[in-house]
C-alpha cells in the first residue's frame, strides 16, 4: 500500500528492476523488508524531491546501500578509534548481531537506517536522526511509509520536506538512462 503511494505521489512508471536478494540478503545474514526491495525494483537508487537519497542496490555507484554498509562496518569496526561509534549509541549491524544499516539520508545531513536485530528477522524499526535536532528518533512503520510521510506529510517533524514545496519528484542515480536522464 505505501510503495504504491509513493509511486503515485511522485507519478514514476515502475522500472521492475531484478536483484539477487538472496545473495545480498546472504551477505547480510537477515532478510531485507519486503516493502525496501519493492521499492528498490520500483525506483532504483536515486533522488526524491532533489533532497532526499534513497539507497538502492547499485553495485559500483553513489547509491548502493550494501557498499554503504560495508564501508560503515569497517569504520565501525575499527579498532584506532576504540569502542567509538558514528552511530552512538548504537552500532552498524554485522551479521548475526544487533545495529544500524542506512538506507537514507537528506542533502541537510539526516539519516535514516534500519535498526536490525539477527534474533528478531522481520522487525525493521527506522531510526534517523537530523543533525540540527538531538537524538535519534524511532519509527515502528515500514520503509515506504516513512519515506512518503517524510515527502508528503507537511506534520511530519522533524523529517518532513513537504512544508518546503520542493515537489514530488524522482531522479534515478545509476544505469541506464530514465527519460533520457541520470544523476
Amino acid at each position: 500500500m505505501w510503495v504504491q503511494r509513493v509511486i503515485e505521489l511522485t507519478g514514476w512508471e515502475p522500472l521492475g528492476l531484478s536483484v539477487d536478494w538472496a545473495a545480498v540478503e546472504g551477505e547480510l545474514g537477515v532478510p531485507l523488508p519486503t516493502d525496501y526491495k519493492e521499492l528498490y525494483e520500483v525506483f532504483g537508487g536515486g533522488v526524491f524531491s532533489d533532497s532526499v537519497y534513497f539507497l538502492g542496490r547499485d553495485e559500483g555507484v553513489v547509491f548502493d546501500f550494501l557498499k554503504q554498509w560495508r564501508a560503515d562496518l569497517s569504520v565501525d569496526q575499527d579498532g584506532k578509534f576504540g569502542d567509538v561509534s558514528a552511530v552512538e549509541p548504537h552500532g552498524i549491524y554485522a551479521p548475526g548481531g544487533r545495529g544500524l544499516v542506512e538506507w537514507g539520508s537528506t542533502e541537510w545531513a539526516d539519516e535514516y537506517f534500519w535498526l536490525i536485530d539477527a534474533e528478531r528477522p522481520g522487525d525493521y524499526p527506522v531510526f534517523a536522526r537530523s543533525h540540527d535536532v538531538d537524538g535519534w528518533h524511532r519509527y515502528d512503520m515500514s520503509t515506504s511509509e516513512f519515506l512518503y510521510r517524510v515527502l508528503a506529510d507537511v506534520d511530519f517533524r522533524p523529517f518532513g520536506i513537504a512544508q518546503y514545496d520542493l515537489g514530488t519528484t524522482f531522479q534515478a542515480g545509476s544505469g541506464d538512462p530514465v527519460d533520457g536522464r541520470t544523476l
